[in-house]
C-alpha cells in the first residue's frame, strides 16, 4: 500500500479529487481545503495499491499538479483497512512485482549525481581495491565492491533509454566517466606515494595472484556475470523486495578493475592496464545492456497491466450505482 499526499493549487483541486474518487483503487480519500500555504491551495491525501501508482500519477501529471504543486508517494509499512484490502485484490498485478517509475527515476537521479560524496566513495573503494590486489586478498576485493557507488549510475543508463530521459542519460554517463577518472587518478597518486616509500614494489604487483587474477584477465564469464548481476540489480531497484542488491555489488568487477588500472599506471605495466580496462569495459557494457533489457521488459509487462486496469475501471464505472 502507498500513501499519496498532494499539494494542489485551488484551481486544480476539483479535478484532482474527481480523478481520485473515480478510481476504484483509491481509498481513504481526504481533502483539506486551504491547508496549503505555498502554493496557496489544498492538501489531498489518499491510499492506493502500489500496482496502481503509475496510472494515478500519470493522471495527476496530466492535470498539471507537479507544475505548481507536488505529489508525494510514501510507502505504508503497516495498515489495517478492509477497503484497502479490497482495492489491492481487485487491482491487477502483484505489489512486489510492480514498478513505481517516479520512485525509480528519482532514485536514479539522486544516486547518479556527480558530487564530492560520490567521488569520495569511488576513490576510497578504488584505493581499497588496489590494496586488495597487492595483498591478493579476496576479502578486501569484496569490501571495495560493496563500497563502490557505481551500480545505480550504470543502471540509470538503461533506465534513461527505457523512460526516454536524455537528461538522466547525460547525468549518469558524466558521473561514471568523471567518477572512474578521478578514482583512478587518486589511486594512481596513492600508488606512486606507496612506491616512493618502498611500501609496494613492482615485484608485488607482478607476482602471481591466484585470488585476484580475474581482475585483469577477462573472459566470457566476466560478461555473463555482469549481465546476470545487472538483471538482478535492476529487479532489486524496481521491486518492493530489495534484499538482493548487496549481492550485485560483490558480483561485478568494476571497482577492482579500476584499482588495477591505477597500479598499472603507477608501475608502468601496460599489460595490467589493458586487461583491467577491458574487464572494466566488459562489466559496464554487460550491466548497462542487461539493465536496459530488464527495465524494458518490466515496462512492457506493466503497460499491459495498465491496459487491464483501465478496462477494469471502465467496467466498474458502468455498473449500476457507480458514480
Amino acid at each position: 500500500m502507498q500513501h499519496l499526499r498532494i499539494t494542489s493549487p485551488k484551481d486544480l483541486t476539483a479535478g484532482v479529487v474527481d480523478a481520485l474518487r473515480a478510481d476504484p483503487a483509491v481509498t481513504s480519500l481526504t481533502c483539506v481545503h486551504g491547508a496549503s500555504l505555498v502554493p496557496e491551495g489544498d492538501v489531498v491525501e489518499a491510499d492506493l495499491p502500489r500496482e496502481a501508482v503509475n496510472d494515478v500519477v500519470d493522471v495527476l501529471r496530466a492535470l498539471g499538479v507537479p507544475q505548481d504543486g507536488s505529489i508525494h508517494v510514501v510507502p505504508v509499512t503497516t495498515w489495517l483497512s478492509q477497503p484497502g484490502l479490497d482495492a489491492e485484490r481487485r487491482t491487477p498485478g502483484s505489489s512486489a512485482d510492480s514498478v513505481v517509475w517516479a520512485d525509480v527515476t528519482q532514485r536514479a537521479f539522486e544516486e547518479s549525481e556527480l558530487n564530492w560524496t560520490f567521488l569520495t566513495f569511488m576513490s576510497l573503494a578504488t584505493i581499497i581495491a588496489s590494496i586488495a590486489i597487492v595483498l591478493d586478498s579476496q576479502i578486501l576485493v569484496i569490501g571495495a565492491m560493496v563500497l563502490g557507488p557505481e551500480f545505480v549510475p550504470i543502471a540509470a543508463l538503461g533506465l534513461a533509454l527505457v523512460r526516454r530521459r536524455p537528461t538522466l542519460l547525460r547525468f549518469a554517463a558524466r558521473s561514471l566517466l568523471v567518477g572512474f577518472a578521478v578514482a583512478i587518478g587518486v589511486t594512481t597518486l596513492a600508488a606512486l606515494a606507496a612506491r616512493g616509500l618502498g611500501w609496494v614494489t613492482v615485484d608485488q604487483v607482478t607476482a602471481p595472484r591466484p585470488a585476484t587474477a580475474f581482475i585483469y584477465t577477462p573472459d566470457k564469464w566476466s560478461f555473463v556475470v555482469a549481465v546476470v548481476a545487472a538483471a538482478a540489480g535492476a529487479l532489486s531497484l524496481t521491486s518492493a523486495k530489495v534484499g538482493g542488491l548487496s549481492g550485485v555489488f560483490i558480483s561485478v568487477t568494476t571497482i577492482p578493475a579500476a584499482g588495477n588500472v591505477a597500479l598499472g599506471l603507477a608501475f608502468g605495466l601496460p599489460d595490467e592496464i589493458r586487461g583491467s580496462l577491458l574487464q572494466l569495459l566488459i562489466n559496464i557494457t554487460g550491466m548497462a545492456v542487461a539493465g536496459w533489457l530488464t527495465l524494458a521488459f518490466q515496462q512492457a509487462v506493466w503497460s499491459r497491466m495498465s491496459v487491464r486496469r483501465a478496462h477494469l475501471v471502465a467496467r466498474l464505472r458502468r455498473q449500476p450505482g457507480a458514480e
